[in-house]
């Protein structure tokens, strides 16, 4: 049987206080935790929904990009006329997350908070020099992902929104699972004057840059500048799906496509 207290809070402070209770789970969409739950493999004591929180919702302007509050949906990024007009690339990346079921249930801080090694958005947050907003402090998005399910936040700590910055061009392109539309390989490429970010999920235990691609792409931004160069294979994900050296090869397809796709 379930055996937890359900909680719906309607500020991030009762929130905060609702997680401090031994055991407890913060609930976002339900994309990952409902299975969890479901497979018995977590056994919280408090559920506490997000749900009723107007402090982590919303698309708006900032500094020149885009913050984005931790319980906007999936289908919101991607059918907003604001993202599509800021950063046109994170809102392809939304509308090809999952099915339709997940994109309107699924969040887009829970799956950052959430760390999949096979998730979209960690690729846009990262590649789009983001700062991830806390209940207590701002995180860079170079250092939010620490490893495999693992980010910088604390125990009891709440996200509460993400602030990417506008790029002067950038595209998302990835080779996908056909089942689950996860990424095998995913890439994000976003320009920023002479700077280049190269992203990539799906490959790794977690997101990482792709420091020799960026290179190359700086000096000449277009997918011929990436002939000749490849990620290591070594420490790269093997499983059923696509083994370590693929996965090395995908990286540098799809980072042609996403350049491609940009210019």
């Amino acid at each position: 049987m379930y055996a937890f207290n359900y909680q719906r809070p309607t500020s991030l402070a009762d929130a905060a206080t609702a997680i401090q209770a031994d055991e407890a789970k913060l609930l976002g969409g339900g994309q990952t935790l409902l299975p969890t739950l479901k497979q018995r493999l977590a056994r919280p004591t408090d559920l506490i929904d997000l749900g009723a929180i107007p402090e982590l919702k919303g698309i708006r302007e900032a500094d020149g990009g885009l913050e984005i509050g931790a319980f906007t949906r999936h289908a919101e990024v991607a059918h907003s006329d604001l993202v599509k007009r800021v950063i046109p690339a994170l809102a392809s990346l939304a509308e090809g997350i999952g099915d339709r079921q997940v994109r309107n249930m699924g969040t887009m801080g829970g799956s950052i908070a959430n760390a999949d090694p096979s998730a979209d958005y960690p690729s846009a947050v990262v590649a789009l020099k983001s700062v991830v907003t806390t209940d207590r402090r701002t995180i860079s998005g170079d250092d939010f992902f620490t490893g495999m399910f693992e980010t910088a936040l604390e125990p009891g700590e709440i996200l509460k929104s993400v602030r990417y910055s506008r790029p002067d061009k950038a595209a998302y392109a990835k080779f996908r699972n056909p089942a689950s539309r996860y990424a095998i390989v995913g890439v994000f490429v976003a320009k920023f004057g002479a700077e280049v970010r190269v992203a990539v999920t799906g490959a790794a235990g977690s997101v990482f840059r792709a420091e020799a691609f960026e290179t190359a792409l700086a000096a000449d931004f277009r997918p011929e500048a990436l002939n000749g160069l490849s990620v290591e294979a070594d420490g790269l994900n093997a499983d059923i799906h696509a083994s370590a050296d693929y996965r090395a090869h995908l990286v540098t397809v799809m980072a042609k496509r996403a350049v491609e796709a940009a210019r």
